[in-house]
C-alpha cells in the first residue's frame, strides 16, 4: 500500500522564524531512515503559498488566484509517499518526523485503480492501467 503524508503548517505562524539549521539535519536523517528501510518513494518540500497560486473550479470557467493564502489556516509545507503494509506502519514513520512547533502530519492512503473496480467502467481501468505503465517507463521505474 502507498501512503501519502502531507505535512501541515501555519505559514503566516512561521513565516518570520527561519528553520532551525538543526532540523534540516534531522530531517535529513528522518529521510535517509526511510530510504534505508525502503519505504520512501518520494518526498519534497514546498515554496512558500506566495510563490504560487490556486485554481478555483467554480462554474464553466475555472479561476487562478495568485498566493500568497492568507485565508488558510493550515497548508500543506511538503509530503512523502510511503510503500508500506499498513496504516500502522505509515503511522509509525509519521510520529518519527521531526516536528516541535505545531506542525501536523496528515496521513493518507493513495488510492489504487482497484479501489473503483465495480464503480468506474472497465475500460476507464483499462486506460489508467496502461498510462501507469507508460508512465513507469518513461521514468525509469
Amino acid at each position: 500500500m502507498r501512503f501519502m503524508l502531507l505535512l501541515k503548517y501555519d505559514e503566516n505562524a512561521q513565516k518570520d522564524t527561519p528553520p532551525d539549521p538543526a532540523m534540516f539535519e534531522e530531517m535529513g536523517r528522518f529521510n535517509t531512515a526511510m530510504v534505508d528501510a525502503g519505504v520512501l518513494l518520494a518526498g519534497e518540500g514546498l515554496a512558500p503559498s506566495a510563490q504560487g497560486a490556486a485554481v478555483t473550479f467554480d462554474g464553466e470557467e475555472p479561476t487562478v488566484s495568485d498566493g500568497p493564502f492568507t485565508e488558510a489556516k493550515e497548508l500543506v509545507g511538503g509530503f512523502w509517499i510511503l510503500k508500506v503494509d499498513s496504516l500502522e506502519e505509515a503511522l509509525s514513520w509519521a510520529k518519527r518526523a521531526p516536528f516541535r512547533g505545531g506542525e501536523r502530519l496528515e496521513v493518507r492512503r493513495v488510492t489504487e485503480a482497484e479501489d473503483f473496480e465495480g464503480l468506474a467502467p472497465q475500460e476507464v481501468l483499462d486506460a489508467e492501467e496502461e498510462l501507469r505503465a507508460r508512465q513507469a517507463q518513461q521514468h525509469g521505474s
